[in-house]
């Protein structure tokens, strides 16, 4: 298991509880996880320090629904546990990599989360990584086919 910092596990409940927030707020949950992992503000989560990794879940939505011009509202609504580990994942996936947001949900989008949680959310959070990055590279060499 990756020897992450208390910070760096900090900042992955952060983005859980940020991820379970844009539910709360009855955004839709696909389109908020592509907005989210594609915007400025998880890069800027992705970096070193920024001052917004300290800032709290709700200040963060506030950033990413001004980035965004407005998050889409309901839609699609996933449960609060798979929103949670969603959000915990994709931020651990970055410091067990080192890939950026953009390219971890190029790998594991919503609709994968989703379908995946039920079955790796009792995983190792590392196991879970590994196995959606060998079903991404299984369905990518099946469409090549």
């Amino acid at each position: 298991m990756a020897n992450l910092s208390l910070e760096q596990r900090q900042l992955c409940d952060i983005q859980g509880r940020l991820f379970e927030l844009a539910l709360k707020n009855r955004y839709d949950c696909p389109a908020f996880m592509e907005t989210f992992m594609n915007s400025r503000t998880a890069a800027a989560l992705d970096d070193t320090y920024d001052r917004l990794q300290w800032a709290g879940e709700e200040y963060i939505l506030e950033e990413l629904n001004d980035e965004a011009g407005g998050l889409k509202e309901a839609g699609t609504l996933y449960s609060a546990e798979m929103m949670y580990w969603a959000g915990y994942t994709y931020r651990y996936w970055h410091y067990y990599t080192g890939e950026s947001s953009k390219a971890i949900f190029r790998t594991a989008g919503a609709e994968t989360m989703n379908d995946c949680w039920l079955g790796f959310h009792t995983f190792d959070v590392e196991m879970a990584i590994d196995d959606l990055k060998e079903l991404y590279a299984q369905n990518a060499k099946n469409a090549s086919q």
